[in-house]
């Protein structure tokens, strides 16, 4: 079984979004600096999860990204499933074709670890996810380290255009 970075990343970027939207949309590039994922790569992301109805996304100044369901309703397979990615433990991509054209003696082990994968996956929410002291805690690391960065960056502005 292999879950990609795409699914990874994805997961990753709502998370951070759902701990950051209590004061207002937060902005890709915030989520960008805070999580170390490129700016496009978000981009795309983004879009596939606005398509799947999981976030709205507010323009103009101020503008960004909000979830658009609670947090107790966004399940981690959702944000899977809405980047298309798949949790598939066999090697054929559930065809069937894993032995020279036809299924092999291990595929509905496999695939039935796939489902298992999925429906635990799809009992867990963000909700749940940021009831974990150890999230809350790197997630506290990284707004610290964002707020620094950004701080040290208006200085630098301010002093250049002195």
């Amino acid at each position: 079984m292999r879950l990609t970075t795409k699914g990874r990343y994805a997961v990753t970027a709502m998370l951070d979004l759902a701990m950051n939207s209590k004061s207002g949309p937060v902005s890709l590039a915030d989520i960008s600096a805070r999580q170390g994922i490129s700016l496009s790569y978000l981009e795309q992301l983004f879009a596939r999860l606005r398509r799947s109805e999981l976030v709205s996304s507010v323009r103009g100044p101020g503008g960004g990204y909000l979830l658009a369901r609670s947090m107790e309703e966004v399940a981690v397979s959702d944000i899977i499933d809405s980047v298309n990615e798949s949790i598939d433990a066999t090697r054929c991509g559930n065809r069937g074709d894993c032995q020279g054209g036809e299924i092999c003696l291990t595929h509905h082990l496999w695939n039935e670890l796939s489902v298992k994968i999925h429906d635990f996956l799809s009992g867990i929410s963000l909700a749940d996810l940021m009831n974990n002291p150890q999230v809350m805690e790197i997630a506290e690391r990284q707004n610290k380290r964002h707020e620094i960065s950004s701080s040290s960056e208006l200085t630098l502005v301010s002093s250049s255009e002195l």
